[in-house]
């Protein structure tokens, strides 16, 4: 089992405000300004918005249970903890090496995600060929590895500030498109737009993914549990002032660009929170807000590279993996170890992957081991032992995790076989290496 921070090196820098403005840098980057054309197009109109309101249900619904055991047992590494709590000596192990088989390959990804859809946005600012767009994503990541090698007070007073730019963009676009909303063009549906069926429920599966994708990253905290400040309050509320502050930014800036861009135009898009600013300010404007659209992908890529690092760090101090991902720097007590070889294997899929296959294969593999596992685990908990202290309790226990269960699997049965097939087949592998370790090799 994991050790306590006390005992892992780890030194507790993060308040309320610095674990809230790293769980909203991580939810916002790239995301939702790549992934906005990909709903409008998949729901063939502007009432994709009801894909961003399940996608802010289910982060709500989920973020219940994370913030249940982000109280409970706050810990560097997240799942990887979570699972071997609530599954017991047994299965514990067992879930929690799924968990780190699968963060090896979904964590570069997620980081590679990011970086490639950073290289895309740039390319309305500087056209590049494939090659210098990969050079891009590339020297994004070696530049991220860079910026996170240092100690965590640092890093809190950082993440402040990229949160400013942040919201502060998101607002300026919302402002904007108030001020030039066309609510002809918001609130005008194709014929049978809500018909509720076979056909709106697989395009409302497969924008639910995009939004999804935009929201991940309110657990972000959770992984970081090592080094936050009075962990049983501030991993909750950090939580959920993200999911609401976010939710509503999202909402906000979907409506702006619709009453602005036609549907149509904003599903064939590239950038099209570029063109929003140029049909609204002009092109200077488009070009500075830009700018600030890659300041966020960093923003983000910099709370996720510095999350995900803890969990690999974790899994090793049980014993449970590699030991050299356990090595901690002597002067800024970090896992630095365990950040250069995430940052490594994230910078080859940057120069070999696309996105929109990416952002499916990230969503899907983790459903079953990570999200559900962890929703069932902590109805069986209560269940098992109903007099357990939780420091915080969800609401209404146990519906938003029935719920959040049911929305997870709409969206996993939403996708295409072989992403399915392939997150499957990632936990057979991690299934049959883990028994051939346990058994064979032991």
């Amino acid at each position: 089992m994991s050790q306590p921070q006390e005992q892992q090196g780890l030194v507790r820098g993060l308040g309320l405000r610095q674990a809230t403005a790293l769980n909203m840098i991580d939810m916002v980057g790239i995301g939702p300004f790549i992934t906005i054309s990909f709903v409008v197009g998949a729901m063939h109109g502007p009432h994709c918005i009801v894909a961003w309101l399940l996608g802010a249900f289910l982060s709500m619904m989920d973020g219940c249970v994370w913030a249940e055991l982000g109280a409970k047992w706050p810990q560097a590494g997240g799942s990887y903890v979570f699972l071997q709590h609530l599954y017991g000596k047994k299965w514990g192990k067992y879930f929690a090496f799924l968990y780190i088989w699968q963060t090896t390959i979904q964590a570069p990804l997620v980081i590679a995600s990011g970086a490639i859809g950073f290289s895309e946005y740039l390319g309305y600012l500087v056209p590049l060929s494939k090659i210098g767009a990969k050079a891009v994503s590339g020297s994004l990541v070696l530049l991220l590895t860079f910026v996170l090698y240092r100690n965590i007070k640092d890093l809190g007073k950082i993440s402040v500030l990229m949160w400013l730019v942040v919201g502060g963009t998101i607002l300026w676009i919302i402002i904007t498109g108030i001020l030039h909303f066309d609510a002809h063009l918001a609130f005008t549906y194709p014929e049978n737009a809500f018909s509720w069926s076979s056909i709106f429920f697989f395009g409302l599966g497969q924008a639910s993914i995009k939004t999804i994708y935009s929201f991940l990253g309110y657990y972000n905290v959770c992984h970081l549990g090592g080094e936050i400040e009075h962990p049983e309050r501030n991993i909750p509320r950090s939580m959920f002032i993200s999911i609401i502050s976010i939710s509503l930014l999202y909402l906000g800036m979907q409506l702006a660009v619709l009453g602005v861009v036609p549907w149509q135009q904003a599903a064939a898009s590239k950038f099209v929170i570029s063109e929003f600013f140029e049909m609204t300010l002009g092109a200077g404007y488009a070009k500075l807000a830009t700018g600030l659209i890659l300041f966020i992908a960093f923003s983000s890529l910099f709370a996720v590279m510095l999350g995900y690092s803890r969990i690999p760090y974790a899994a090793a101090l049980d014993g449970n993996y590699f030991s050299i991902f356990g090595k901690i720097h002597p002067k800024g007590k970090f896992p630095y170890v365990s950040l250069l070889i995430l940052g490594g294997i994230a910078f080859i899929f940057s120069l070999t992957l696309r996105l929109k296959e990416v952002i499916t294969a990230i969503i899907t593999m983790r459903i079953l081991i990570q999200f559900i596992s962890q929703a069932v685990g902590v109805i069986l908990l209560h269940y098992r032992k109903p007099k357990v202290e939780m420091p915080f309790k969800m609401p209404l226990f146990p519906i938003p995790a029935i719920l959040g269960i049911c929305v997870w699997l709409f969206v996993f049965f939403s996708s295409e076989m072989k992403y399915m097939v392939g997150a499957l087949l990632v936990i057979l592998s991690g299934t049959i290496l883990y028994f051939a370790k346990r058994y064979v090799y032991s």
